[in-house]
């Protein structure tokens, strides 16, 4: 049996041609189906995200697994092979193992460290098995490679601090209110920083949204996107007492928030504190409104630096959880070798009960009627001694199996007690 991992990601491929790889729910499942149905078909799985499409695949000896998956992709993608082949990267066995474990941890992540892509591959996974193409050694593959996961992310710090400015700005209104639950978010301008700030402070327990725009049709854009509430421009400073987080990302040419502004916002609030992240440039809030007690506003640079700071950490994290996952590769790979001579094994434990049981009915007839004492003697006698005629073998085929010659142990062990004949 082969394992291999087939696929491409932002690193190997630019969007459009991701976005011609990518299945969305209908077309996984029917790949999936089409999988299953390709001749040396194992098992597989199939992730699909923004930034990877990739196919795990176990499959009969016999079988390329390289060519059989360029041409399933080119099948179910309706692309030609020969365009899709040269964005592809391919890893088998170890180096498979290796490359799902990363995937898992989020090191081979455009954003290392980020915890959406582990999510995604147990919903991979999840329909994989659901659907009848996962049931034995992609099976234990997969749950290790989600304990290795967390493994990662308890004992180091991979995924503790932002690396975006819209984690960024998540991290600082945390520091600022704890919880989020019931803070009041003002969207002001609609440019794509703002949007994704706003989604992350939303996944963290913000659910009141407000958005402004000087235009309505973008605003309602946005709205639609976060179901928040559209406040006129032309008045959303009145707006702004009730607000606990401002995001500012007009494209204006000049401050739409002075000092001055604050000072009777923050005066309305009964001096509540208030968060305003200025993602425009130019800026669109005065920097001196800064000074002003309770209200704490930071820019782009203020945020990069956050960012800078936080992904040189995870980078030092980074390299702590690759020293993990060699040694968790390295635990994997003994642990699959042992397995290819599980069936050695039971061949010995087989053939030597079958002399066992054999020279018993041979004998019984020699030792005339016997009492349930002694029957129950001469069967822990006979089986002591076939458990320790297994034992040395069994020993060394376990011991032999994560060596590189262990193959010619085994096809010797087999030889000697004629397993198989």
């Amino acid at each position: 049996m082969k394992f291999s991992i087939t696929g491409v990601n932002h690193k190997t491929a630019p969007v459009e041609v991701r976005e011609r790889l990518a299945f969305d729910d209908r077309s996984l499942l029917e790949a999936l189906v089409e999988l299953k149905r390709r001749p040396g078909f194992c098992e597989g799985i199939i992730l699909s995200t923004c930034n990877r499409v990739e196919v795990a695949l176990t499959c009969e000896d016999g079988l390329h697994p390289g060519v059989a998956v360029d041409q399933f992709l080119a099948d179910t993608r309706q692309v030609a092979c020969d365009w899709v082949t040269p964005y592809l990267y391919r890893y088998e066995d170890g180096d498979a193992i290796r490359h799902l474990f990363r995937v898992a941890a989020s090191l081979d992540s455009m954003v290392v460290g980020e915890p959406q892509i582990l999510g995604q591959l147990k919903s991979a996974y999840a329909l994989a098995k659901e659907h009848g193409a996962i049931n034995g050694f992609l099976d234990v593959l997969l749950t290790k490679a989600f304990n290795v996961a967390k493994r990662v992310r308890s004992e180091t710090e991979i995924g503790v601090n932002a690396v975006s400015v819209g984690y960024a700005a998540v991290e600082l209104a945390r520091e600022i209110f704890g919880s989020l639950d019931d803070k009041k978010i003002m969207i002001v301008g609609a440019g794509k920083m703002s949007e994704s700030a706003a989604r992350h402070l939303r996944r963290c327990g913000a659910t009141q949204i407000f958005v402004t725009n000087r235009t309505y049709e973008r605003a309602a854009e946005v709205a639609e996107l976060f179901a928040a509430q559209i406040v006129d421009y032309t008045s959303f400073a009145a707006f702004l007492p009730e607000i606990d987080i401002v995001i500012a990302s007009s494209g204006a040419p000049h401050y739409i928030l002075t000092k001055d502004d604050m000072k009777k916002v923050i005066g309305s609030r009964r001096n509540r504190p208030m968060f305003l992240i200025d993602i425009a440039v130019p800026r669109n809030i005065e920097p001196s409104a800064n000074d002003l007690d309770n209200v704490f506003l930071y820019d782009i640079d203020d945020l990069q630096k956050v960012v800078e700071t936080n992904r040189e950490g995870r980078l030092q994290s980074a390299a702590e959880a690759e020293a993990i996952i060699g040694e968790e590769v390295g635990r994997m790979l003994v642990r699959l070798k042992e397995r290819e001579v599980v069936p050695t094994i039971v061949s010995l434990q087989e053939q030597l009960e079958n002399v066992r049981l054999v020279e018993l009915a041979r004998m019984r007839g020699k030792f005339g009627t016997l009492t349930a004492e002694q029957e129950q003697a001469l069967e822990a006698l006979t089986k002591s001694i076939i458990n320790k005629i297994a034992h040395g073998p069994i020993s060394e085929l376990r011991r032999q199996a994560s060596q590189p010659e262990s193959q010619h142990f085994v096809t010797t062990i087999r030889k000697v007690f004629k397993l198989g004949e």
